[in-house]
């Protein structure tokens, strides 16, 4: 009997009918596993990512907590976005202390940088021997490509992975909120003005989450409405608007505002009115599903008298 209602049935209505008729079902690990599985945020870790000319002390210190604290964790700082070359054209470097002081400053203590220019160098296992360590990456605003032109596809980007992988935060404001998405908005060396590239080297962030395009500056540059075209034009990602001084806390698929001001979320799965925006804006505090594409409304629990 149950053979044969399983024959006669469709494989994804099997296993639904049989539970209602009472017959028992044993659906393979691997399936469960792969429903569970997180389609947007990482599977483990966590993700900070903010608007850009973060002030809220909050914002870091969220991250500094998800990192393991100031006294256990191991941080690194990208700066690389903020440019490979100097105006002359010559190689720019990073002053250690410049770029690191404000983490010192909140008390963080294994804190280190992490930049070069040359991918055939972040490519070695010298370079990436503190990262393969570390509990905490942030990546420092400037322009997202520049993240690209010197870590995609070596051992420091699968390295950067690893940091997730092994239950870590990984975090970045502005330009280095922008590399951690699937589409690179803004990812064209002529300027930030152009939403989307036809550079194919500048298309794809570094897809820490998934289906998903980040932009920012939101509220001070006037870019509300900036990546409705990009959605329209690539309908499978969900757009991510984030304003200055506030943040989003990922975690598998939902993620939580944070910070002072909007996170306008583009999704065209939701039915619009003609005079409405085709997006609608979270408040910090809120959070949303990605996966399930909802806000997701918190259970008020009444107490008893």
């Amino acid at each position: 009997m149950r053979n044969r209602i399983r024959h006669l049935l469709a494989p994804g209505l099997a296993p639904t009918l049989a539970l209602a008729i009472g017959l028992s079902v044993q659906i393979p690990a691997a399936q469960v596993a792969a429903e569970q599985a997180p389609e947007y945020g990482p599977p483990n870790g966590t993700l900070l990512i903010a608007g850009g000319g973060v002030r809220d002390a909050a914002i870091y210190e969220r991250f500094i907590e998800l990192g393991g604290g100031g006294e256990d964790g191991r941080f690194i700082i990208v700066p690389t976005a903020g440019g490979n070359y100097g105006g002359d054209g010559d190689v720019r470097d990073y002053n250690e202390d410049q770029v690191l002081r404000g983490w010192r400053a909140r008390g963080v203590q294994n804190v280190s940088m992490l930049h070069t220019h040359d991918p055939a160098v972040a490519d070695t296992e010298a370079f990436v021997a503190d990262l393969k360590q570390a509990t905490a990456v942030w990546f420092n605003g400037g322009r997202q490509w520049n993240i690209v032109d010197s870590y995609a596809g070596t051992r420091t980007y699968d390295e950067f992975h690893k940091v997730l992988e092994r239950g870590g935060v990984v975090g970045g404001s502005s330009a280095g909120a922008t590399i951690l998405g699937e589409y690179l908005v803004r990812g064209d060396t002529r300027g930030s003005g152009i939403v989307m590239t036809d550079e194919e080297n500048h298309q794809l962030g570094f897809e820490f989450i998934r289906k998903v395009a980040i932009d920012q500056h939101i509220n001070t540059r006037n870019r509300w409405d900036h990546i409705i075209p990009l959605i329209e034009q690539q309908p499978h990602l969900l757009g991510i608007g984030l304003s200055e001084d506030t943040a989003i806390i990922v975690t598998g698929d939902k993620f939580e505002v944070m910070g002072d001001w909007m996170v306008a979320v583009h999704d065209n799965t939701r039915a619009y009115q003609p005079w409405e925006k085709p997006y609608f804006v979270l408040a910090p505090g809120d959070m949303y599903d990605m996966r399930a594409r909802r806000i997701v409304v918190p259970v008020q629990v009444s107490g008893t008298n």
